[in-house]
């Protein structure tokens, strides 16, 4: 799988994309990430990517020109699945999304910034949009990094046990239940005596149930219908 990330700003997303599961998955072949600075496809000669908007209002607007060169470059190369823009108004990102776009060959993520972006390249250069949750980050950057990494541990061979990704929160519509490790006592705190039988239908009863008791509890709109 190839994911190019479009940023202004692409020293962001070092740190978070270059170590764990997503670096391992890079080194063995895996998933290859490029994150390309949009200011190498500006015709500025400062290399701005950004104007004020018209009608008046306040903060920086990204450009369509830059935006859609460096589109049009990377798609003259491969074709791409989708091109997505990370926007706290667009679709909400859950793991059911995650595992969708997991099956995929390319992408192109778009990682907003400023007060935001030309409408024009929503319209006529964007095919999804994504938003990690209602509230405004300053850039698109942490959000693509998010989408990145939900992605990238679901493609088979990049965890070490596959099966983990299968029982994490979220893949059934349930969270995940309580998990423990050894010391089985630790300052009078017990793990319950289930975990300890050895017996594998009982405990994955009992997990399965405390899964569904947690997922009532703290987020019961998981149940809805």
């Amino acid at each position: 799988m190839r994911i190019d990330i479009i940023s202004v700003v692409p020293e962001m997303l070092e740190s978070p994309l270059g170590c764990s599961i997503v670096k391992r998955a890079c080194d063995a072949g895996l998933a290859e990430i490029h994150v390309h600075n949009l200011r190498d496809w500006s015709t500025n000669k400062h290399r701005k990517v950004d104007d004020y908007p018209f009608g008046g209002e306040a903060g920086m607007v990204m450009q369509i020109e830059p935006v859609d060169r460096c589109i049009t470059e990377l798609k003259s190369q491969r074709d791409y699945d989708e091109v997505i823009f990370t926007a706290p108004d667009g679709e909400t990102f859950n793991q059911k999304m995650a595992n969708s776009l997991s099956l995929l060959n390319n992408i192109i993520i778009l990682c907003g910034h400023y007060k935001g972006i030309d409408y024009r390249i929503r319209e006529h250069l964007i095919t999804k949009e994504i938003s990690v949750g209602d509230y405004v980050l300053t850039g698109g950057e942490m959000p693509a990094a998010i989408i990145t990494d939900a992605i990238v541990r679901l493609i088979p061979g990049a965890m070490g046990d596959e099966q983990s990704a299968l029982s994490d929160s979220f893949q059934d519509n349930l969270l995940e239940g309580p998990i423990y490790t050894r010391p089985a006592v630790y300052k009078g705190w017990e793990v319950p005596p289930i975990l300890l039988s050895g017996h594998e239908a009982k405990i994955a009863e009992w997990k399965h149930q405390q899964s569904v008791e947690r997922t009532m509890r703290l987020r019961p709109d998981l149940l809805e219908g």
